[in-house]
């Protein structure tokens, strides 16, 4: 649900935000925009600049350099600086920082204390309906599950009804399965409230499961803001290639302007531009782009296998000895060491020119 009546417009753009610690740059050049209404996350290893730049949003940080613009005013500038309490921004936090004294009602009502008690009453019943809590006003945090826990951090995070949400890895104290199934409840909360949200994770899972569009980062550079869907099949460099899904580059070289001979065969796809024949180029090998088969040309053999309970994840070694992923049903069983036969099936061809290639 997007534009709820009388809710203010929230659109965030990022120009060209440099932040230094001293000498230190820990982010460099990031532009970006989230839509009014959209979620967007910001995505990368431990150290990449995504948390630095959530800070710098919520006013915690100084930028160097650079422009933070919340519908249509500056925030953040290196002459410009909104204080935090200052921006209407809502936080939610991993450790999910409830009050263990405070009851469910006064923890959601903290940032909202002025006001009557019946409006308070009223924005507490109506922010439990909405993250499907509906009646634990006088509960307190340590009688409620993790979960549980998050979503009053949430419903506290929206009730002085703030313009944006910023999320800091918040599902990473939970295990895999809840983390994705949270990510997907947030989603629609913030979705029934119109609300535009950043969310910084590591965890592409969590990613894909909620975010509109990911911003990958790495070293303190924006290298890819896109979608879920094309930051897998169409990912702009190497790094977004290995970082995004699992998959394996193995070498190749140009034949044509849309030919790639590999030592698994030639692979048909988009060339990179500038590449001429002769080019080295790598070729992205995703698990879902092999089958394996009873009979086929191309032979490789198990290094290793992991039960997934619904298939095999194989990884298998080429002649020259480099690797690649397989999927399979779980009743196609290989053992360490057995040669099998596979086909290509790659329905997305990503071709990658090599480091220094002309």
């Amino acid at each position: 649900m997007r534009g709820k009546i009388g809710r203010n417009m929230s659109k965030l753009t990022l120009q060209n935000i440099h932040i230094r610690y001293g000498d230190n740059a820990v982010v460099h050049d990031v532009s970006l925009t989230v839509e009014d209404g959209q979620i967007g996350c910001l995505l990368g290893p431990s150290g990449c600049g995504k948390t630095t730049l959530l800070r710098a949003i919520a006013g915690f940080e100084p930028v160097t350099q650079g422009a933070i613009i919340l519908n249509e005013q500056v925030i953040s500038a290196p002459d410009v600086h909104t204080p935090p309490e200052k921006r209407t921004i809502g936080m939610v936090f991993q450790d999910y920082a409830l009050f263990p004294h405070l009851s469910i009602a006064d923890n959601i009502t903290f940032g909202i204390r002025k006001q009557s008690s019946k409006d308070k009453a009223r924005r507490v019943a109506e922010l439990l309906e909405l993250v499907n809590l509906p009646g634990h006003q006088q509960r307190y945090p340590h009688e409620l599950s993790g979960g549980q826990q998050q979503r009053i951090a949430l419903a506290r995070a929206l009730a002085p009804r703030p313009r944006l949400l910023l999320l800091d890895e918040p599902f990473g104290s939970q295990d895999v399965e809840l983390r994705e199934m949270l990510a997907r409840e947030v989603r629609d909360i913030l979705r029934r409230e119109g609300m535009t949200a950043v969310l910084v994770t590591h965890d592409q899972h969590e990613a894909f499961a909620m975010a509109d569009e990911i911003g990958v980062l790495q070293g303190g550079r924006l290298q890819q803001w896109d979608t879920g869907y094309n930051l897998y099949h169409k990912p702009a460099n190497r790094f977004v290639a290995g970082f995004i899904g699992q998959g394996a580059l193995i070498p190749g070289t140009v034949i044509s302007h849309n030919t790639v001979m590999t030592l698994i065969g030639a692979v048909q796809g988009e060339v990179p531009a500038g590449c001429l024949p002769e080019c080295p180029v790598d070729v992205l090998i995703r698990p879902d782009d092999l089958k394996l088969v009873e009979d086929a040309p191309r032979k490789a053999t198990v290094a290793a296998q992991v039960f997934r309970g619904a298939e095999y994840l194989y990884t298998l070694a080429l002649a020259d000895g480099s690797q690649i992923l397989a999927l399979a049903p779980s009743h196609q069983a290989y053992a360490v060491g057995e040669t099998v036969c596979f086909e290509l099936d790659m329905q997305h061809r990503v071709i990658l020119k090599c480091a220094g290639a002309g």
